[in-house]
């Protein structure tokens, strides 16, 4: 494994991209990087590229920003995780942060409706496409393929994640050897707002946010809508707008409330709180991925988590469409998107760039 300076700097490259054209949330940001880093690079194998997924998803965080880390580390050690994730976060950050000052100097964001909605539709298909591609190498037995229709089944039912990950893993291995909890937020009095306090708020919440980076919306405003007093919701709501305007994670948005909050410390500290437990748990756990399929119990457990990920990612495009395609002309977005990604080999930014084009000239 090389850390020269030319094999960081390709995946500073690298990561910079995918962090500028990564728009839809974490579902999509993993099917634009296994097209670019597996299908276009060969960095990893398909197998290893599920591995880390599920890494990823046992752990807290943003689970696309902590598969960007994994990525790092398997191509260049420490120094390629520290590069990729830092280079994967940093656009979104930077763009957040510029509309909150225009959200603070003139009281609204950018009109981007149209594109945006082109964009929500065009990204159904790409969330589709990555789950048939990784499914083709995920679904091995029909064990497994039962394993993913039950952990859909439940996460359209509204179980939570974590559960139906831990739970997956433990059926399959169980099944492989022959034989619940949920993440919450600690409560908290109402302090003034202080860099320090700001800091340790949003570094509890990236120790203990498991699943999609929108469960953050729950965080903020019971801790600092209803506890703390230290945002209204119209803002806490516009925040959220903002992290779903921008490419890269939806976590970005602590820039935005930062920024609010305390200016540019504020939002360069909430975001520093919020990504760096990632950092520490992928560094813990990245050297270990690779042992896991040594010995069968392991591997059938990490196995059954590639599934129960993959149904989680279904169940995130069944639960977008009512809201992304909210007519006949979102649908011939999303549609023709599908088609042309079944049909040409195209990375997924062009598909994005296309839906927001589309969205701007149709809806």
């Amino acid at each position: 494994m090389t850390t020269e300076p030319a094999t960081l700097m390709e995946l500073a490259r690298v990561f910079l991209r995918l962090g500028a054209t990564s728009f839809g949330g974490p579902a999509a940001h993993i099917a634009i990087m296994e097209e670019e880093i597996v299908k276009r690079r060969g960095w990893v194998t398909r197998e290893r590229f599920l591995d880390l997924l599920g890494a990823a998803n046992l752990i807290p965080g943003p689970n696309s920003s902590e598969v960007a880390m994994h990525l790092g580390w398997q191509r260049a050690g420490m120094p390629g995780m520290v590069v990729a994730g830092i280079a994967f976060i940093f656009p979104a950050v930077a763009i957040t942060l510029a509309l909150a000052w225009a959200y603070a100097a003139y009281g609204t964001l950018p009109l981007l409706t149209a594109p945006f909605a082109g964009i929500r539709a065009a990204l159904i298909a790409v969330i589709l496409g990555a789950v048939w591609r990784l499914g083709r190498s995920a679904i091995r037995s029909p064990t497994l393929a039962v394993i993913g229709v039950l952990v859909l089944a439940a996460s359209l039912a509204g179980g939570n994640e974590l559960f139906l990950l831990l739970a997956a893993g433990v059926l399959g291995a169980s099944w492989t050897a022959g034989i619940p909890g949920f993440a919450r937020g600690g409560t908290a009095g109402a302090v003034e707002p202080t860099l320090l306090a700001l800091f340790l708020y949003f570094l509890k919440i990236g120790s203990i946010l498991y699943g999609s980076g929108y469960v953050l919306i729950a965080f903020l405003e019971g801790g600092l809508v209803d506890r703390l007093h230290w945002l209204t919701r119209a803002q806490l709501l516009d925040a959220i707008a903002a992290g779903q305007f921008t490419p890269g994670p939806v976590l970005s948005a602590a820039a935005f409330v930062g920024y609010l909050i305390y200016g540019v410390p504020g939002a360069l500290l909430s975001t520093l709180g919020i990504f760096l437990p990632s950092f520490v748990f992928v560094a813990i756990t990245s050297p270990w991925v690779g042992r896991l399929r040594k010995t069968p119990w392991p591997a059938a457990f990490l196995d059954s988590v590639n599934v129960a990920s993959l149904a989680l990612m279904v169940a995130v495009a069944v639960k977008l469409i009512p809201e992304a395609l909210t007519g006949v002309r979102a649908w011939v977005i999303a549609v023709a998107s599908l088609l042309v990604l079944a049909r040409w080999s195209l990375s997924p930014a062009w598909i994005v760039g296309a839906g927001a084009l589309l969205g701007w000239l149709l809806l």
